[in-house]
């Protein structure tokens, strides 16, 4: 696959000449609405990166590695140990995409050490495939999901692009029953897949047939740093002291989760926007790692994981410049509109999803091309934008089954290639394709 970057560029280019071509609209004044749109999305790219960095840290936290290794004591076969390292991915992934997308590569990692020692046959690549169904089917539906969450925070841009009146309230996306039934079948329907697919014991492949034995137990790698939180503090100087206080750090972290439960409690659930979400993870990790020092030399090291965000953000934003000024965007809404009823709109809104996520990856750059042309032709319909948005949202999850962006880390982690692992992937994609093309129709919203 060429680089996500290289997509956006040509996508560019596509949508740039498709405004001249379709829409009557002159070069400069395309070159305009790209320039105008550029910087449209600089909070919500911000708001993106936080998610992932957040989760980033936690998940690297020697705590929560220390928890893994006991639960992949848990599974007696091979076949168990797929299905809840699939399970666990995807039930994080639903709490949190950023957390999910590292802690599932180092559960499926931890798996495969677990099972060689013990002697337990497990297929190390569909393991990692188990590790990514998080980022392949629950995370936009979830507490961090990027469409849903953008439309609940206030003066959002489709608000001030007057495509919603107001935001849609996350009791409408993420905590419907629409949204919560889809996500309880999908693990259960995904979990008993991952379950067929484990080859028998005589047709394994361990992990020491993809990552070096030599090297495979060295605790030096992912998730295994320590914590300097025991013992008698050894810094000298008074600004390492104060750097480094657990009173300091406590306090403040202390004080932001309270403000999360307050916020909970006196506006409920449609309070969960983007800005709720970031805020209680930063202080969650906070509150973990406690040292302020420490916790900011691990969000140097998540950095480098953003730098995709960082960089494409403007570009989809200046695609969608280009889009809505141009009037593409209303021009693809009416070619959805028109294809579909509203019976039928939650399947194309997932379509149509899907196939956009093969060419902008990140779902919430997605949304940002996207969205306006769902909202709209969803509202010509009757259907409620909160239903179009999560249709939309699991065509994004479920093919990025197929685009193994987000699989980078996982690759680096797990030692695995993308060609090693992704045939199965693919095979988990077309197996819950039946799946939820009914699950959108038939579950009630």
């Amino acid at each position: 696959m060429p680089s996500p970057f290289l997509f956006a560029i040509l996508l560019s280019y596509l949508v740039f000449v498709a405004g001249m071509v379709f829409e009557g609209s002159g070069p400069l004044e395309m070159t305009t609405y790209w320039f105008d749109g550029f910087w449209a999305f600089l909070a919500f790219a911000m708001q993106m990166t936080l998610i992932l960095m957040t989760g980033f840290v936690l998940a690297y936290h020697p705590r929560v590695n220390a928890l893994l290794k006991g639960l992949t004591q848990l599974p007696s076969s091979g076949k168990q140990a797929v299905v809840l390292v699939g399970v666990f991915s995807m039930a994080v992934a639903w709490i949190h995409w950023g957390f999910s997308l590292i802690l599932g590569a180092i559960f499926a990692r931890e798996m495969g050490k677990t099972a060689h020692r013990n002697g337990m046959p497990v297929h190390y690549p569909l393991l990692c495939v188990a590790g990514y169904m998080g980022l392949g089917l629950t995370w936009h539906w979830g507490l961090s999901a990027s469409a849903p969450l953008l439309l609940n925070t206030p003066e959002n841009e489709f608000i001030e692009g007057g495509y919603i009146d107001g935001i849609v309230p996350a009791s409408e996306t993420i905590f419907s029953s629409y949204a919560l039934l889809l996500t309880v079948s999908s693990i259960v329907v995904a979990a008993v897949f991952l379950y067929l697919l484990a080859p028998g014991a005589g047709r394994t492949r361990s992990i020491t047939e993809f990552v070096d034995e030599q090297n495979l137990f060295d605790d030096s790698g992912a998730g295994s740093d320590t914590v300097p939180d025991g013992g008698i503090d050894t810094y000298e100087t008074p600004a390492e002291k104060i750097d480094n206080s657990r009173l300091l750090g406590g306090l403040i972290a202390l004080g932001g989760v309270v403000m999360v439960g307050y916020l909970l409690a006196t506006e409920g659930l449609d309070a969960w926007n983007l800005n709720l979400v970031n805020f209680a993870f930063l202080f969650a990790g906070l509150l973990v790692f406690l040292r302020p020092a420490y916790y900011r030399e691990r969000f140097g090291e998540a950095a480098e994981a953003a730098a995709g965000i960082i960089l494409l953000f403007p570009f989809f934003a200046g695609i969608q410049g280009m889009m809505n000024a141009s009037g593409l965007s209303s021009s693809i809404a009416e070619g959805l509109f028109a294809i579909s009823s509203p019976e039928t709109f939650p399947i194309i809104a997932w379509i149509a999803g899907g196939i956009v996520n093969l060419f902008v990856p990140s779902g919430g750059g997605e949304w940002i091309v996207l969205g306006p042309s769902v909202v709209e032709a969803a509202q010509g319909h009757g259907v409620p934008v909160g239903q179009a948005t999560i249709a939309y949202a699991v065509g994004d999850a479920h093919t990025n089954l197929f685009n193994p962006f987000w699989a980078l880390p996982l690759l680096a982690i797990t030692g695995i290639k993308a060609r090693e692992m992704f045939g199965y992937a693919i095979a988990m994609m077309l197996l819950l394709t039946p799946f939820l093309a009914l699950a959108l129709t038939f579950i009630p919203y």
